[in-house]
C-alpha cells in the first residue's frame, strides 16, 4: 500500500513560481515511476510530467514543456513538479500518482490507467 500527500500549492501571480512536493509512504517508493497530473475546474484530468524510478527519464505534456521540472529524492521518499513561468491556464488541482508496476517509463506513462496510487491533490490558482 502506499500513499501519497502533496504540498506546496497555492494562489500565485502568473509569471511566479511553485515548487509542488509530493511525500510518499512504503519503502518500495523508489521503484516506482511517479507522475502529476492536474485538472482544471470543469475539465478532464489531464497528464502533466512523469519520472521513472532513478529520475534518469522524464516525460513532459507539451503544455508544460521547458516550463515545469519533475524531480525526485528517493531517500526522502518524495517527487518534485517545479514549476515557473506560471500561466493562469495552469489553474488546477495538481495530483501525484504512482505506478506500482513500473519502474522506467513507457509510451503509456502519460495515460491515467498506468498508476494505481493516487494523492488528494493540492489546488494552484494562477491569477492574471
Amino acid at each position: 500500500q502506499v500513499q501519497l500527500v502533496e504540498s506546496g500549492g497555492g494562489l500565485v501571480q502568473a509569471g511566479g513560481s511553485l515548487r509542488l512536493s509530493c511525500a510518499a509512504s512504503g519503502r518500495a517508493f523508489s521503484m516506482y515511476a511517479m507522475g502529476w497530473f492536474r485538472q482544471a475546474p470543469g475539465k478532464e484530468r489531464e497528464f502533466v510530467a512523469a519520472i521513472s524510478w532513478s529520475g534518469g527519464s522524464t516525460y513532459y505534456a507539451d503544455s508544460v514543456k521547458g516550463r515545469f521540472t519533475i524531480s525526485r529524492d528517493n531517500a526522502e521518499n518524495t517527487v518534485y513538479l517545479q514549476m515557473n513561468s506560471l500561466k493562469p491556464e495552469d489553474t488546477a488541482v495538481y495530483y501525484c500518482a504512482a505506478d506500482s508496476t513500473r519502474a522506467t517509463l513507457t509510451k503509456t506513462s502519460a495515460a491515467q490507467y498506468e498508476y494505481d496510487y493516487w494523492g488528494q491533490g493540492t489546488q494552484v490558482t494562477v491569477s492574471s
